[in-house]
């Protein structure tokens, strides 16, 4: 919870420094409930490792801030982190089991999103722009009988894709529908939201309650998952 905190504190900090003066901001949090889209076994001459493709709920966090200088972009903070759990037998680079151990995979991923509001009214939104995705990988190797037990932290790696988002509202009063695209070309992937929200006008800022399906995928199999997600989001 302190993690999830400070990175809510620094990305409301980041925000407000890079647009002194903004026309209105906007921030969401909820659970993403996903499953690897793939099954992923590989052996090698010294190494086995099977996924479990076992589902996880994972915390996502986002912030917009939207200027009032129409040639500066706007800003959009995204942070999700995504696990995966498996086994592992072998000779590893930084460790050796003679029995299947259990290991835990973790994805942190955090998205900065300058865009530009194309359009923006008659309950129509259609935003673009071009982000940088950021990775930070890690694992724990869980112990067994022969083996102690292992963990480390990965490297940071990065790439660019291009951003897309659509948002229309519907004839039910309060409804919205909304979709948004990350297209990256190298590695080549896609992360895909669909969602629909509901407004509580009669709360102060009308907040909405949003659920929706995410997929990300992409060809280096790094990040390949998929399931519903559903949170509230506040508008100031």
């Amino acid at each position: 919870m302190k993690k999830l905190l400070s990175i809510i504190a620094y990305c409301t900090i980041l925000a407000t420094v890079v647009s002194a003066d903004f026309t209105h901001m906007e921030m969401g949090e909820g659970v993403w409930m996903n499953t690897p889209s793939i099954r992923t076994t590989y052996i090698k001459e010294k190494s086995t490792y099977i996924s479990n493709e076992t589902a996880s709920t994972n915390v996502y966090v986002w912030i917009s801030v939207k200027q009032s200088v129409s040639v500066i972009p706007n800003i959009r903070l995204e942070y999700v982190s995504t696990e995966e759990e498996g086994k592992v037998k072998g000779d590893f680079e930084k460790f050796k089991t003679l029995d299947f151990a259990n290991v835990k995979s973790t994805l942190t991923q955090f998205d900065l999103i300058p865009y530009y509001n194309i359009f923006d009214k008659t309950g129509k939104i259609l935003d673009l722009g071009l982000g940088i995705k950021f990775i930070k990988s890690g694992y724990i190797v869980s112990a067994t009988r022969t083996f102690s037990g292992y963990s480390r932290e990965g490297g940071l790696f990065y790439f660019p894709f291009l951003y897309i988002r659509v948002r229309a509202q519907t004839a039910i009063k309060n409804i919205s529908i909304e979709s948004d695209a990350k297209v990256a070309i190298a590695p080549l992937g896609v992360d895909i939201r669909t969602k629909v929200d509901y407004t509580l006008d009669f709360i102060a800022n009308h907040p909405t309650i949003e659920l929706g399906y995410r997929i990300q995928e992409n060809s280096s199999n790094v990040i390949n998952a998929s399931g519903v997600y559903a949170g509230l989001n506040l508008y100031f």
